[in-house]
């Protein structure tokens, strides 16, 4: 079975009033687009999770923590994390956290809460 871990802001970690997010953004919007999401991977019969991560001094720990537990066949890292200057050094150690605990896994990069399945079939189908 297909295993892919989605890596993104916990919904009532963003910080909405931030220019770089998208007009329209809340925790509840990012929040469904998540469940809905993993619904889609689950139904396309992958086994698919997602690890809420805050800008904390803990998310490098969750995130090893969670690839030392399986293996995954793609790791979706979310826009929230890359796309506000103001977490470059936070995506910079997610980023090498997934480098460091599954340095053979491919990464993928969603650009909204709903598509990281097609971030990771971009990567899947090439397997």
């Amino acid at each position: 079975m297909v295993r892919v871990l989605v890596i993104g802001y916990a919904p009532d970690a963003v910080d909405f009033t931030d220019p770089a997010i998208p007009p329209g953004l809340t925790g509840a919007v990012v929040a469904e687009g998540i469940k809905r999401d993993v619904q889609l991977m689950l139904d396309r019969g992958w086994e698919a999770e997602h690890l809420p991560i805050r800008a904390d001094g803990n998310f490098r720990h969750d995130i090893l923590d969670r690839l030392a537990s399986k293996a995954y066949d793609c790791i979706v890292i979310g826009a929230g994390v890359r796309m506000t200057t103001k977490h470059v050094p936070e995506f910079e150690q997610v980023v090498d956290a997934v480098r460091n605990g599954a340095p053979q896994t491919p990464i993928a990069f969603n650009s909204s809460p709903d598509s990281s399945g097609e971030a990771a079939a971009r990567w899947l189908t090439k397997t």
